[in-house]
């Protein structure tokens, strides 16, 4: 039997990077443009605000003329008016003051806002029982972003808050890189549709697809199911090459495993050069896992086991998505401290990905490990998240401070 040749997953996701660019990039509208990655570095085009604003309802005022106001003795300023919102005030001079709400403009002449609780009014006379600075209460003309400030930078994923700010700035269309289409199959001769009623006789029902397309459609990508693959290599081939045509990525369920009937690795060489690039990686779950470069389009072929497949998709399918949407790189993963319960065995030469429960009944939560072979689906729908013990390691004990990464 051959044996398997693995690679360390540090080195399996640079393998990706240095193969995998990012996709086109297409115009979209502002409004569809959420959760994409920006193709081109943002500059700002005018001044945020665009005028000086108050921050509070209170009277546009010349810091000048309150200093020295206290309660014992106010000073008297002359309320010319109201700031509509919306609207350009006429300036106020020596003395004068006027009426403006949160996020009015300031008159020329103001420069900072007394709030309504710390003044008296009287007809057209203004009692400030406080002085205030210049400045207080008031957000300056481009004190958010300057006209030609960098905004974002190339392959900034845009949430709500960036799209706000990018309409505040005028901008109604957006370059962003195009949403990767993947492509899935499942092989098997046990497997049956997921849809089916009825389960003959050692058959299976496919759960890993529709688990896989969640987690490909959470990443941003678009998808196209295949179905099952049958194990013969003709139908295997000829449906893979058609598929490939119609998507950016490539992805095999099962088939992965060393054995007589697989037929991933080969069909993987058949699809196009240079082929293979990884087969298999040093990681528990998930070992048996085939990568390769099919004619400058990633293929990716995961373990028949649900726990296996959805652990590897989550970590080195997602570095394949991201790689082809445009995303900069991540400067952090999300993560909660906790405290181990047990104790957690490990091989030195393989890093282990544990599925862990979080139990926030203390202080600081505690990470339960769930125990299960790969092919029990129920163990991971249990996890909160995962702990991963690096390849140098021989276990983590129990009570020992850990990093779990948010199953989300």
């Amino acid at each position: 039997m051959k044996l398997m040749k693995v690679t360390e997953p540090e080195a399996v996701i640079e393998i990706i990077v240095k193969n995998f660019s990012s996709l086109d990039y297409e115009e979209v509208k502002l409004e569809s443009a959420g959760s994409r990655f920006l193709a081109e570095m943002i500059t700002a085009p005018e001044d945020v605000p665009g005028f000086d604003r108050s921050t509070v309802d209170g009277y546009a005022v010349a810091a000048r003329d309150t200093f020295g106001a206290s309660e014992s003795i106010p000073a008297l300023l002359e309320n010319v008016g109201e700031v509509l919102m919306g609207q350009i005030a006429p300036p106020i001079k020596f003395g004068q003051c006027c009426l403006v709400h949160t996020g009015g403009m300031l008159p020329e002449g103001a420069d900072s806002v007394l709030m309504v609780e710390d003044v008296d009014v009287s007809g057209n006379t203004v009692q400030a029982f406080r002085q205030v600075a210049p400045g207080e209460n008031v957000i300056h003309r481009g004190e958010d972003i300057k006209k030609g400030d960098p905004v974002f930078k190339k392959g900034h994923k845009l949430r709500a808050p960036e799209v706000g700010l990018l309409a505040s700035l005028g901008i109604t269309s957006i370059k962003v890189y195009r949403k990767p289409c993947i492509g899935f199959f499942s092989s098997g001769d046990e497997l049956i549709d997921y849809h089916s009623k009825e389960v003959g006789p050692g058959q299976i029902r496919d759960s890993n697809a529709p688990a896989l397309m969640h987690l490909a459609s959470q990443f941003g990508a678009d998808i196209i199911y295949g179905g099952i693959l049958p194990d013969r290599f003709e139908d295997f081939l000829g449906k893979s090459k058609k598929m490939l045509e119609d998507t950016d990525l490539l992805v095999f369920s099962g088939g992965s495993s060393v054995g007589s009937r697989d037929f991933t690795a080969k069909t993987m060489q058949e699809l196009g050069s240079p082929g293979l690039l990884v087969e298999g990686i040093s990681i528990q779950p998930g070992k048996p896992t085939l990568l390769a470069n099919c004619g400058g389009k990633p293929v990716l072929g995961l373990p028949g086991h649900p726990v296996s497949a959805l652990n590897i998709f989550a970590i080195f399918g997602k570095v394949i998505i991201d790689q082809l949407s445009g995303r900069a790189k991540a400067d952090y993963m999300p993560t909660v401290k906790a405290v181990l319960t047990r104790n957690v065995a490990s091989k030195t030469g393989r890093t282990d990905y544990v599925r862990v429960k979080l139990d926030n009944g203390t202080d600081v939560p505690r990470a339960v490990p769930i125990f299960g072979r790969s092919g029990m689906l129920r163990t991971l729908a249990e996890a909160d998240g995962l702990l991963i013990i690096p390849s140098a390691s021989e276990g983590l004990n129990a009570g020992e401070p850990v990093e779990v990464f948010i199953w989300d």
